[in-house]
């Protein structure tokens, strides 16, 4: 297939059919639960995931894609006829993803032009820059402007979200300062920030209640938001927390999706998420 291509990772959480239709290659990351060992959206759904956190003591780990793993792509990509890949990750300040894909390019790079993006985005502000730029390519943009597509929207795009415990992210090292969180563990429910792909503690709510009424007054400040996702860790209240939102946004231009593996490893059960672009 012609014209620029859009590779992405697992924490981009975007629908199977979206990634389809667009004809988005998604690398996976692997999930590990003790010895067992599972390729995200592979060899275990979202679904899967959460129904196994219930299931098992041991909290999960991840692990990023080798650079095999991205080169076989990039050299399947450039067999097929691409003209040029753009690649968007998932944070490099969470995870070594980014750090694979750059290697895999270079080993390529006499076979095909890959731009590598750090996205300093996850979930569905990862997976909304990928959208953005499988469109510009399937528009015949070239590599230059797809990948402007993406560098374009990345200091516009926010991440917040609301855990029911630190305990995964504690576990999987990524808790950034949320570490000063800890002392209160118990008696807090954590608003973090991921916008610029690190995680940092936006504020302390005391119960769940009052941190998913933060977190809506979060997005409503900004006013005309676009690409607005609630994404959320199997919570039972997710509908409830999207009913705040509705006051101020169409219900039809809310996506709601589940978070990954790749992404629940750190957030654990229960977390609800928002990503969006802010206006220009």
């Amino acid at each position: 297939m012609a014209g620029v291509r859009v590779v992405t990772d697992s924490a981009c959480d975007l629908p199977a059919d979206l990634v389809d239709d667009l004809g988005i290659e998604v690398v996976p990351l692997t999930i590990r639960f003790g010895d067992e060992e599972y390729t995200d959206r592979r060899t275990i759904t979202g679904a899967q995931f959460y129904e196994k956190l219930r299931t098992v003591a041991e909290l999960p780990e991840t692990a990023a894609p080798s650079p095999g793993a991205y080169e076989e792509v990039f050299r399947r990509l450039a067999q097929d006829g691409a003209d040029g890949i753009v690649c968007v990750c998932l944070s490099s300040g969470l995870s070594a993803t980014m750090q694979s894909a750059e290697n895999a390019a270079r080993a390529v790079g006499d076979e095909i032009a890959v731009r590598v993006i750090d996205s300093h985005s996850i979930t569905m502000g990862l997976g909304t820059q990928v959208v953005e730029a499988a469109r510009a390519a399937r528009a015949g943009r070239g590599l230059d402007d797809v990948a402007g597509v993406v560098e374009e929207l990345i200091p516009r795009t926010r991440v917040y979200g609301v855990l029911d415990t630190l305990e995964f992210l504690k576990k999987g090292g990524r808790i950034g300062s949320a570490q000063a969180m800890l002392g209160t563990l118990l008696s807090i429910k954590p608003v973090l920030d991921l916008s610029t792909g690190v995680v940092e503690a936006e504020s302390r709510q005391r119960t769940r209640g009052k941190a998913l009424r933060h977190l809506a007054e979060m997005v409503t400040r900004h006013g005309a938001v676009g690409h607005l996702a609630v994404m959320h860790g199997d919570a039972p209240d997710v509908d409830a927390f999207v009913d705040l939102l509705t006051a101020r946004y169409d219900r039809a231009e809310i996506h709601v999706g589940l978070i990954g593996a790749t992404i629940g490893t750190h957030g654990g059960p229960g977390i609800i998420g928002v990503t969006f672009v802010v206006p220009d």
